[in-house]
């Protein structure tokens, strides 16, 4: 591993470290000594969304890892196809080769799909999840959307992939003040979108390659359904639902709810006014959630 400047994807508080995966550089960070916890990031964000959360549970005794997935931050951006499958090989390797004991993993969006992906597929390496909002799938399927919504996502993704429109788009959609207008519409929250937060979201956004990256995630299969993964799952979790959140709206949640209720290792937490990034929006209540039930699943296993 090869320690480097720090940037802006990484904030000052963490080290910025790079290890190399199948010839493309993967950006991480590590701190703090105890047993390892895994930190995923979703959709568009990358190690800095963790920086309220990463000095505090590491002072809780942890050993915490936070990576870049491929594609976002600042690791690599090659053109190939961007998938669950992918990533979940990622965090398996760099479990293997960084980690090397079982950890929990702590996702959030599709950070928090993955984490579970990994507890159901992998259960030897993972002693736990944390899921955040977690996603329900990469994109949405046909089926989740209306006519007139399945039309425009597939127009506006035919524009994407467009080597001679697609960048333009892109261009348009990465625009600084459209990032603070999504997180307005997504944060419950807005004391908690700073020029910090925007900055973090945008910059890797001029890497080359983002746009083929975008381009490939919009039209990427969705992967498992949480309710396939579920039934097989033999890993305690915790679940964080910020109850404000229009993309993973809470109804989305039944299902983690009703699992909590039935005696399974399953704890369901609902947090008011917060919408999709409750460990950003909220880290002074998600901290102390995750800390408490990371000491009673010490306990537990």
């Amino acid at each position: 591993m090869t320690a480097t400047q720090p940037s802006v994807n990484v904030p000052s508080c963490l080290e910025s470290l790079d290890w190399t995966w199948k010839n493309h550089s993967i950006r991480y960070t590590v701190q703090g000594t105890g047993q390892p916890l895994i930190l995923v990031h979703g959709f568009g964000a990358s190690i800095g969304h963790w920086r309220q959360n990463i000095p505090v549970l590491a002072a809780g005794g942890y050993r915490v890892f936070a990576l870049d997935l491929l594609g976002f931050g600042a690791s690599g951006k090659p053109a190939v196809d961007y998938t669950l499958d992918l990533w979940e090989e990622l965090l398996r390797d760099f479990w293997s080769e960084q980690v090397g004991e079982p950890a929990v993993f702590v996702g959030n969006s599709i950070g928090a799909l993955l984490s579970l992906m990994v507890a159901v597929n992998y259960p030897d390496i993972c002693r736990g999840a944390v899921l955040l909002n977690c996603a329900g799938g990469l994109n949405h399927r046909p089926e989740e959307l209306n006519f007139p919504l399945r039309v425009v996502m597939g127009t506006f993704t035919k524009l994407v992939a467009s080597p001679a429109i697609g960048p333009l788009v892109f261009n348009q959609v990465r625009q600084k003040h459209r990032i603070r207008n999504t997180l307005r519409q997504v944060y419950g929250n807005r004391e908690a979108i700073t020029d910090e937060l925007v900055d973090l979201l945008y910059e890797p956004s001029n890497d080359v390659g983002a746009q083929q990256v975008f381009a490939s995630i919009l039209s990427a299969p969705p992967g498992s359904r949480p309710s396939e993964l579920l039934p097989k799952l033999q890993r305690p979790l915790l679940v964080i639902w910020g109850e404000n959140d229009p993309w993973t709206p809470i109804k989305g949640a039944d299902i983690y709810r009703d699992l909590a209720t039935t005696g399974a290792s399953v704890e369901f937490v609902s947090i008011p006014e917060t919408g999709h990034c409750p460990h950003d929006e909220r880290p002074t209540v998600v901290n102390p959630l995750i800390l408490n039930w990371l000491d009673n699943l010490g306990g537990s296993l």
